[in-house]
């Protein structure tokens, strides 16, 4: 194919990939958007302008090479073009799907400051590695020898399964063990398959297992193993739990039946979609089906949980958010998404108690101004005298976010250290825990965060791991 011109933004508008119309995407869990033509998609990476500056890779937490692979489609040199992306990126489809491109590298694109529209990255970037699945060009990792030594890790997130890859690649021998029946993590159980369908999660650890990795799930570290027995099966060992303790919804109230975390909720809707048994959902509980629903919370799991319940058949969803719609900390694509399926906000309000009997039947909420900024330097949010309200509501999901599980108890591991905010204390330059050998990476360390940063912590921390087992290895043959 002859080359394509590029800087074509000016000639070439701005299209992202079809969007289904919300009455029929309200009916299903499949994703919402089509996939590029691949003549759609090589338009549209032609209007990249080739920055010398490329502030979308700046702004790449996995400062992945988004010029080159544009530039390598726009030409029809996918298969390279796939190359070059998954060289940063250990999973393209997924952040394609679900990054909030808008936050990072589209928002700094230069074409979109100059008002010409931003490059669709995203859409192009699950278009280059879907075809790369399709082609077959994505293979299991063949490592060129076997090194010999073992890593062992906690936790088949996104962290974990990015740090397994990038050790095999190396010879290491992988174990994941993971608590719950699948791997994956938030992947499979906390994000909806409108946002990111599982077999797009499944392909990906069925591949890593084809790799050699092993998974071994079910396995609760401090009940069904020691953290110690796991060091003595290892050489080294990796946490990248995650962080999955919700932050409790604080109002009178919030022990009334149909009050439920985000993350109950979620994880309830997906597996419903994998097939499972879900007692709570197949009771009633858990089903927003004919219910007023009350989502309290402004960030993307709020809005994972507004459009679910919007799919399951809600009798009305409103999202509840004690800020303004400009300082909400989710993608406001999501937000859009969520109006146009018939979601209702109401920006500036808090909750101030959960009203009925055993069950749930109203949220008293209190109107907000936004003041001065907080320790943030976000305005915080402070209450308008005589501004309460209620809202009817059969179920209020709590979607709050998130903080870290007490490893050290829950492990059996008293001397993991921990952060003032609990999360586990590391050494910042090798991510060493202080018990040696046992490394920690993702929202464990850093707290709750995007899939895209557990990634870079995870191929960082297959970085570290690798040069320690290094360094024994020559300490080890130099002492024989």
């Amino acid at each position: 194919m002859a080359k394509t011109r590029m800087l074509r933004f000016v000639s070439v508008g701005q299209a992202g990939p079809d969007k289904r119309a919300a009455p029929e995407r309200r009916a299903d869990f499949d994703e919402i958007y089509a996939g590029y033509a691949a003549a759609r998609a090589a338009e549209q990476a032609s209007r990249c302008s080739q920055c010398g500056v490329p502030f979308c890779q700046v702004h790449c937490p996995l400062g992945n090479n988004i010029p080159d692979w544009l530039k390598l489609t726009a030409e029809g040199r996918l298969e390279e073009a796939y190359e070059v992306s998954a060289a940063t990126n250990s999973m393209p489809e997924i952040c394609g799907r679900i990054c909030p491109q808008d936050r990072l590298c589209e928002g700094s694109c230069v074409i979109e400051q100059s008002g010409h529209g931003t490059v669709t990255i995203g859409a192009i970037e699950k278009y280059i590695t879907d075809t790369a699945w399709e082609r077959g060009w994505v293979k299991p990792v063949r490592p060129a020898r076997e090194r010999g030594q073992s890593v062992g890790i906690v936790g088949a997130g996104p962290a974990g399964l990015a740090a397994a890859e990038d050790l095999r690649k190396q010879g290491f021998a992988v174990t994941i063990y993971d608590r719950y029946d699948r791997a994956g993590g938030l992947l499979i159980y906390g994000i909806p398959n409108f946002k990111l369908e599982k077999d797009v999660v499944l392909r990906r650890t069925q591949r890593l297992a084809e790799s050699g990795i092993v998974f071994e799930t079910g396995v609760a570290v401090g009940e069904t193993i020691a953290l110690d027995a796991l060091r003595a099966r290892h050489d080294a060992l990796l946490i990248a739990t995650g962080v999955y303790k919700a932050r409790p919804l604080d109002v009178p109230g919030a022990d009334r039946a149909g009050v439920i975390a985000a993350m109950r909720y979620l994880t309830a809707a997906n597996r419903k979609g994998l097939g499972d048994a879900v007692p709570d959902f197949d009771g009633g509980a858990l089903d927003a089906r004919g219910k007023r629903v009350v989502v309290i919370g402004g960030g993307d799991t709020a809005m994972d949980c507004v459009r679910t319940a919007i799919r399951q058949g809600a009798a009305g969803v409103v999202c509840l958010y004690r800020r303004d719609r400009e300082n909400m900390p989710g993608s406001m694509r999501e937000v859009a998404n969520a109006e146009e399926e018939g979601v209702r906000f109401e920006f500036l309000a808090a909750p101030k108690a959960i009203l009925g009997g055993a069950q749930v039947t109203a949220l008293e909420a209190r109107r907000m101004r936004l003041g001065l900024p907080d320790a943030s330097g976000r305005r915080a949010p402070e209450a308008v005298p005589d501004g309460d309200f209620e809202i009817a509501a059969d179920m209020v999901i709590a979607a709050l976010g998130f903080d870290p599980e007490d490893l050290p108890v829950l492990f059996g591991a008293p001397d993991l250290g921990l952060t003032r905010w609990g999360t586990l204390k590391c050494d910042p330059r090798t991510m060493m825990t202080g018990l040696e050998g046992v490394f920690a990476a993702g929202d464990i360390v850093r707290g709750a965060s995007l899939v895209v940063w557990a990634i870079r912590d995870g191929r960082d921390a297959a970085v570290q791991i690798a040069a320690y087992l290094d360094a024994r290895a020559t300490a080890r043959q130099a002492a024989e």
